[in-house]
C-alpha cells in the first residue's frame, strides 16, 4: 500500500466546517479519508497550526516551504514525493496511487458533514 500525506495550511480544522463558512472541497477531502479509514487506508494529514514540527522535520516539506512559501500547501506525498501542490487531491487521484476503484470497492455516501454517521 502507498504512503499518502497531506499537508494542510494553516485552518481552524481539517474538516472545513469550522468558522463562518463551510469549504465544500475540505468536506468532500475529509469524508474521502473517513471513508478510506474504513476500509483500513490510512492517508495521513498534517496541519501547519497544530502540527508545526511535522513541516519542519519533513526536508522535502521543509525545502519546498522554503523555497516557495506556504502559498504553496497544501501538498500530497505519495511514497515520499510530491505529486501535488497547492490543491487537494481528486477522488480519481486518490484512486489512481492508492491502485482502488472507489465505484466497486468504496462507495462514498455524501449525507452527514464527514460521511455517513457524521464527524461534527
Amino acid at each position: 500500500m502507498k504512503n499518502i500525506e497531506i499537508f494542510d495550511p494553516a485552518m481552524c480544522c481539517s474538516t472545513g466546517v469550522c468558522g463562518p463558512s463551510i469549504d465544500p472541497e475540505l468536506m468532500r477531502l475529509a469524508t474521502v479519508i473517513n471513508s478510506l479509514k474504513e476500509k483500513g487506508i490510512v492517508i495521513t494529514r498534517h496541519g501547519l497550526a497544530n502540527e508545526p514540527q511535522d513541516f519542519i522535520s519533513n526536508k522535502i516539506i521543509s525545502d519546498l516551504l522554503e523555497r516557495e512559501g506556504a502559498e504553496i500547501l497544501p501538498v500530497t506525498l505519495v511514497n515520499g514525493e510530491i505529486a501535488k501542490t497547492k490543491i487537494y487531491p481528486t477522488n480519481s487521484e486518490l484512486a489512481n496511487w492508492l491502485g482502488i476503484d472507489f465505484d466497486n470497492k468504496l462507495p462514498l455516501k455524501q449525507s452527514g458533514c464527514c460521511g455517513p454517521e457524521g464527524c461534527c
